[in-house]
């Protein structure tokens, strides 16, 4: 068997108004890929209209759609209506999921805040803050999950929020605790895992590794890669 190639990327924000569209971009990844992640961020506002324009650009995308919802996603709290549209559309939407396609497993969720490392939150104090970060360990449960589902030679994790500082420098130090958590590289370092994509830090890094060895990649639409173009390939 050959080479298989992902093209992921993350940070679409689909504008209601029509001013964005992907029909080109969806055209070409079709070529040059297998697969297309999208790693979150798929509409600007969270908005039905924002998906069903989505959904109608990724009719030029021949090839299987896998992706994750965004914070973005969640904002007009229509998250049933838009996972309904893009599920329709054909989109494999992962919340706590896995997929295989082609021999690759696909294991997905949003993601959360808290931070990494030694300043990663911890659940003390205020109610307000043990239940955030009890939402985020939620969400490390969820991605355990559905790593466990998996039983591909490779696995590839889908993620909104960034699980290792590395992929978020760029960014002011301030708001690093706003865009992840290492509690998600914990988790994945319990896995074999091939590679693991995200958004969401748009000044941040293309690169980097979890403490376990799990190469990680910054996909968001802003960020510089090696494709020159808003998309990475990944080849397995």
């Amino acid at each position: 068997m050959g080479k298989l190639k992902v093209a992921a990327v993350a940070d679409l924000h689909m504008k209601e108004d029509g001013s964005v569209s992907y029909t080109e971009l969806f055209s070409e990844i079709s070529k040059v890929a297998d697969v297309l992640v999208i790693a979150g961020d798929l509409t600007d506002l969270g908005k039905p209209a924002e998906a069903e324009l989505l959904a109608a650009d990724l009719k030029y995308c021949t090839v299987p759609v896998v992706a994750v919802l965004g914070n973005h996603d969640h904002q007009c709290d229509a998250v049933e209506e838009i996972s309904s549209i893009l599920m329709k559309a054909g989109v494999h939407l992962l919340d706590g999921q896995a997929v295989e396609i082609a021999g690759i497993g696909f294991a997905g969720t949003k993601g959360f805040v808290g931070g990494f490392g030694r300043h990663m939150l911890g659940s003390f104090g205020e109610t307000a803050l043990k239940a955030m970060v009890s939402a985020t360990v939620d969400e490390a449960m969820r991605l355990e999950n559905a790593l466990r589902k998996t039983s591909a030679q490779h696995s590839v994790v889908v993620l909104h929020y960034a699980p290792i500082a590395e992929t978020v420098a760029g960014e002011p130090e301030e708001i690093y605790p706003f865009l992840g958590s290492s509690r998600f590289a914990e988790t994945i370092d319990r896995f074999r895992v091939s590679a693991v994509v995200h958004g969401h830090a748009h000044k941040g890094t293309y690169k980097g590794t979890t403490p376990g060895g799990a190469p990680v990649f910054n996909v968001a639409t802003h960020v510089e890669k090696p494709t020159g173009r808003p998309y990475a390939i990944l080849e397995f």
